[in-house]
């Protein structure tokens, strides 16, 4: 594969990573990961640290249109990301010391476990300013503050998870305030991967603009989606996913 093919082919997954990520609040980097190492055989490590910039772009296309739109819980939001954000360093620092067999292998747990969860969960009519349960989900955002800075995803799955099963806000609500979120959360880790050299500007180039245009039309299109049909695209693609990040990660032992 020439240069050109290779930069195109990041293009074209960084574009569908963010519209994905923007319709389910996972970030594109949950997508971007398991694409690169899978499909183009990038270093495990070097895929998380492009994921870490591509959920920052995710984050900043889509999180003005949620915002306009008034779904967007900035309260709850904000409280809860010192949690995540607490975690997010702490995960950042353990990359270098854990081997890939093993964080794959982790990366696929977690998406099964997400995808089970959000299988089962029913959509609520809980109002936008519900606040049950804030010390849970304190503590589940800190956990995922600590698999995004591990994994590199930006834990938009389980910022989901957590708004929309612990704390009770409804599924779109639940989907626009993490992504507000997974960008902070993002930045907090991706100083660490940087300064580590995961993040390499011949692979996060072709990244950047497609998973920004990909959020941008994603976030326009959440608007008129149905929150099961959500779940649903959800579900499926982490089930996938998680499938075959656990069998990398055996294959690499």
């Amino acid at each position: 594969m020439t240069n050109l093919e290779f930069s195109g082919a990041l293009f074209v997954i960084a574009y569908f990573a963010g519209l994905i990520g923007a319709l389910t609040g996972l970030g594109g980097g949950i997508i971007i990961v398991p694409a690169l190492v899978l499909l183009l055989n990038v270093d495990f490590k070097y895929a998380m640290g492009a994921s870490l910039v591509s959920v920052i772009a995710t984050s900043s296309g889509a999180a003005l249109t949620f915002l306009r739109q008034h779904y967007t819980n900035l309260k709850i939001g904000m409280f809860l990301e010192m949690g995540a954000i607490i975690g997010a360093m702490i995960g950042a620092m353990l990359v270098k010391f854990l081997p890939t067999s093993l964080i794959s292998i982790v990366f696929g747990i977690v998406l099964l476990s997400s995808a089970w969860l959000s299988f089962k969960k029913r959509e609520t009519n809980l109002p936008q300013n519900t606040i049950s349960h804030l010390p849970l989900g304190f503590a589940l955002m800190t956990i995922a503050g600590a698999l995004s800075g591990l994994l590199g995803i930006g834990s938009g799955t389980l910022k989901v998870l957590s708004l929309d099963l612990a704390i009770g806000l409804p599924y779109k609500v639940a989907t626009s305030t993490s992504n507000f979120m997974i960008g902070m959360t993002a930045a907090a880790s991706a100083g660490i991967y940087l300064s580590e050299g995961y993040i390499q500007p011949d692979i996060i180039f072709p990244i950047l603009p497609g998973v920004l245009m990909g959020a941008l039309m994603g976030s326009k299109i959440l608007v008129q989606a149905k929150p099961e049909k959500l779940r649903v695209l959800f579900t499926i693609i982490i089930f996938c996913l998680a499938v075959q990040m656990i069998y990398k990660g055996y294959s690499l032992i």
